[in-house]
């Protein structure tokens, strides 16, 4: 494997300008398609739609701008790749639909009296993430107030709230839906990773925490999630310098009986290999790990398939240092080509990166 792990190379294929401040995050479009479509947010207010030219080149095809009036934190893709939500440090999370010609902004999702239950309001304040359960039928959000929401998808692009999220003791960094089940992820400034399901009477609810002092978890601020393609493993990443992947293949989803409690639980931890904050991590359909973190660098990590015997470990591949000239926000392999990554910094723009090599052969 020392020959392969030395004919690995993330190669720097294309260099996106354009943002006119730090770009925090990116999101490719699911849907098969035309071809590759990414969308990039930033301190700009803005957010910007790259599509791959005939000739090979990236091009911004669309700046979508004048609906939020502070930094743009988060954006996602509906699962069919419809449409685009943005979340924005002005407490508003904004929905977007591609009409075949351009983008239309179809709702905005804000503090409203109405609102939520026992008339609580909307998010009072930055909103941080937002994610689209897979069934594409939920919105959740998350923001500085400590709290998520989620928001169920009405006919005529109206988005109720269904149910809010309390529990976090912190600012809420990032909500992720499980990739096959309605299950949500929330990652904290309080340093704990909490997992929320529907009871079957549509009352969502904390089915399990993951805390430094119980489940080998995070010792400061959690900052991503991300999950494998089949969705039973999760790797989180933090402030205390680490990766940790979790195994999530017991279904927290259903409501349980008096039998044994099921639950999530901590295979490896990946320390070492950032020398500051890790903001970013995702999974390729590869099974490839991207970490994204404040030391400018991208590291890649596979599971060690020989190491079974004492449980999956996980080890290093590459590290490319200086991969941009700031922290590094974001990591995203793109699902039509999954040896195609997407970074995003500080720098204010957003490189492509082609990984060749044996790795996986």
């Amino acid at each position: 494997m020392d020959g392969a792990a030395a004919a690995a190379e993330l190669r720097e294929a294309h260099r996106l300008a354009g943002h006119a401040d730090r770009v925090w995050a990116l999101a490719w479009n699911p849907a098969p398609g035309a071809g590759p479509v990414l969308a990039s947010c930033g301190g700009d207010k803005t957010v910007r739609i790259w599509k791959r030219a005939p000739d090979g080149a990236w091009r911004c095809s669309d700046v979508l701008e004048d609906t939020h009036n502070r930094t743009v934190r988060s954006c996602a893709w509906s699962p069919d790749g419809r449409l685009l939500a943005t979340a924005s440090f002005d407490a508003t999370t904004a929905v977007w639909e591609y009409n075949g010609a351009d983008f239309e902004c179809v709702a905005t999702l804000e503090a409203d009296a109405d609102s939520g239950a026992a008339g609580v309001q909307g998010h009072e304040n930055e909103v941080k993430s937002v994610s689209w359960s897979p069934s594409g039928s939920l919105l959740a959000t998350c923001s500085r107030d400590k709290m998520a929401w989620i928001w169920e998808v009405q006919p005529g692009n109206e988005y109720e709230c269904v149910s809010v999220l309390q529990g976090h003791t912190q600012d809420v960094k990032m909500v992720q839906w499980h990739p096959l089940l309605d299950i949500l992820v929330s990652v904290s400034y309080d340093n704990t990773i909490r997992v929320w399901a529907d009871d079957g009477d549509d009352e969502w609810h904390c089915v399990q925490t993951l805390t430094e002092a119980n489940n080998c978890g995070h010792s400061s601020t959690v900052w991503a999630v991300s999950f494998n393609q089949k969705g039973d493993r999760m790797v989180t990443c933090s402030d205390d310098r680490t990766l940790k992947i979790w195994d999530t293949s017991a279904d927290l989803s259903q409501p349980k009986t008096g039998e044994g409690h099921e639950s999530w639980r901590h295979l490896s931890t990946l320390t070492g290999y950032h020398d500051r904050t890790i903001f970013s991590a995702h999974w390729s359909s590869e099974d490839i790990i991207a970490s994204g973190a404040g030391d400018d660098a991208i590291c890649l990590f596979a599971e060690e398939k020989s190491s079974m015997v004492e449980g999956p470990s996980y080890k290093l591949i590459l590290k490319k240092e200086k991969a941009h000239d700031m922290d590094i926000n974001c990591v995203r392999w793109c699902p039509q080509d999954p040896r195609l990554l997407a970074s995003a910094s500080d720098d204010g723009t957003v490189k492509l990166w082609e990984l060749r090599g044996s790795v996986l052969d």
